[in-house]
């Protein structure tokens, strides 16, 4: 009979233990955010990744009456800020803003990476996207996309392309692998220094973001072809997208997102979905990342997790069909 009092009040010492744990969790989600959340960006102030992470966490502070600290840790192609983020505690007051390069273009092509954009974390809204542009010199004869294919396949010896980034390698080997066309890859150290090569003659083409393209775009001193997508770029209406040219399955499109940790507790990722996504669609919000020649989304986060894993996957098919190799 001792023995089963003891049991049974071991058993109920166990139930109000769990219980309050349980509570005080409840209470502790129902509390947050009571402090400053740090938001990490896996590149330096001032570029593109910053300033999205900037316009929007200053509207999430305002929302939740809490400060929101931007930390920049660049490196690795915004590797090193991931790596960072997956070891800082699953409370929610950690965000990661991380783009498609170290998230699903790194998930495809570098094996041994120590973190997964969806397993290790929770995307919780995607902030913005924007397509890939392709040029040529102003003074190419190809006024189309279809032209230069033509052309490249009769000139193969003077068919390459600028790349200064997996995102940018990937999009043309896939350019490649729908039209047959030749093209040796020429490395570079940055899509600005890319462009530069084509408007010198130096490269035949390139697929790049849009900062470093549209001035010299706009100017004429290089010919943009088409943008990967299927939609036509505002700042550039006249050229068409790949879908137009006939090649939809072009639609290489880059991206910048929020994430926090796998572990962080139900109620509080909710929340912070929830919060991010009435950010970023605010008016004011929206109408500053259109002026970086972005489309705002906020999406939810299961939209978001689809997409990354169906960008994950068709990096890897074009990886392998064109048997890619990237040095880590």
């Amino acid at each position: 009979m001792t023995s089963f009092r003891s049991a049974i009040s071991s058993a109920l010492l166990a139930a109000v233990v769990l219980t309050g744990a349980a509570g005080a969790a409840c209470a502790q989600d129902a509390a947050y955010p009571n402090k400053v959340i740090r938001v990490i960006v896996g590149f330096a102030a001032g570029g593109g990744n910053d300033l999205f992470a900037r316009v929007v966490g200053q509207k999430l502070s305002d929302n939740i009456g809490q400060p929101v600290v931007i930390e920049n840790k660049p490196g690795a192609g915004g590797r090193i800020a991931s790596e960072f983020a997956a070891n800082q505690p699953a409370d929610g007051y950690t965000l990661l803003v991380a783009a498609s390069g170290p998230m699903a273009i790194a998930a495809a092509i570098y094996p041994k990476l120590s973190y997964h954009p969806t397993k290790t974390f929770i995307p919780l809204s995607m902030i913005a996207s924007f397509p890939l542009i392709l040029v040529v010199p102003g003074d190419h004869p190809a006024k189309s996309v279809k032209e230069l294919v033509a052309w490249a396949k009769a000139n193969p010896d003077k068919s390459n392309y600028a790349t200064s980034s997996p995102s940018f390698t990937i999009a043309t080997e896939l350019l490649k692998l729908k039209t047959g066309m030749p093209s040796q890859a020429i490395p570079y150290k940055s899509s600005n220094e890319s462009v530069l090569a084509v408007l010198s003659g130096q490269t035949l083409l390139t697929i790049s973001d849009g900062p470093p393209v549209m001035p010299m775009a706009q100017s004429g001193k290089v010919r943009a072809l088409a943008v990967t997508g299927s939609e036509r770029s505002p700042e550039l209406p006249n050229v068409p997208s790949m879908a137009e040219s006939g090649l939809a399955e072009v639609n290489t499109k880059l991206w910048s997102g929020f994430f926090v940790h796998a572990n962080t507790p139900p109620a509080i990722a909710k929340k912070l979905e929830a919060e991010l996504r009435r950010a970023i669609s605010a008016p004011d919000v929206s109408s500053k990342l259109k002026a970086m020649a972005v489309t705002p989304s906020g999406n939810s986060g299961d939209e978001f997790r689809k997409m990354i894993d169906a960008d994950i996957k068709s990096y890897v098919d074009v990886v392998n069909a064109a048997k890619l190799t990237f040095a880590e």
